[in-house]
């Protein structure tokens, strides 16, 4: 009888699965019957990755506005909601945060350094899309 056929070379290994995208940012939504306009994560989750798209977004030298801002820049010790707008102000909304846990919040905490060390081109008091 003839010997066995050799087993079958193996299967080459799997490619590596690429990184996941991230998220798609948002369409902002059209103007209300007033004509203001909320920013485009209103009455979504307004958590660290939001806050980054946002800011990733933002142009100091433009006129600060509900799609224009600072999302990391408080005033009076408060931080904005996610149309730019801070407690007390007219049109705040309280807005829907993301989940918190010590690791998260250092984790956030040396990402929002890192950008504190690298301001953006044009990002200094007094600038139009700032609030201070």
């Amino acid at each position: 009888a003839a010997p066995p056929p050799p087993p079958a070379p193996p299967a080459p290994p799997a490619a590596p699965a690429a990184p996941a995208a991230p998220a798609a940012v948002p369409s902002a939504a059209a103007p209300g019957s007033d004509g203001f306009q909320y920013g485009i994560y209103d009455g979504q989750k307004w958590d660290h990755d939001a806050k980054k798209a946002v800011y990733d977004q933002w142009d100091p030298t433009a006129p600060r506005s509900t799609l224009n801002f600072n999302p990391f820049e408080t005033f009076g010790g408060n931080s904005p909601d996610a149309s730019g707008i801070y407690p007390g102000e007219n049109r705040y909304k309280d807005p829907i945060r993301g989940d918190v846990s010590y690791a998260i919040m250092m984790a956030e905490k040396a990402d929002i350094e890192a950008m504190n060390a690298n301001p953006k081109a044009g990002d200094a008091p007094g600038a139009p899309g700032r609030k201070n």
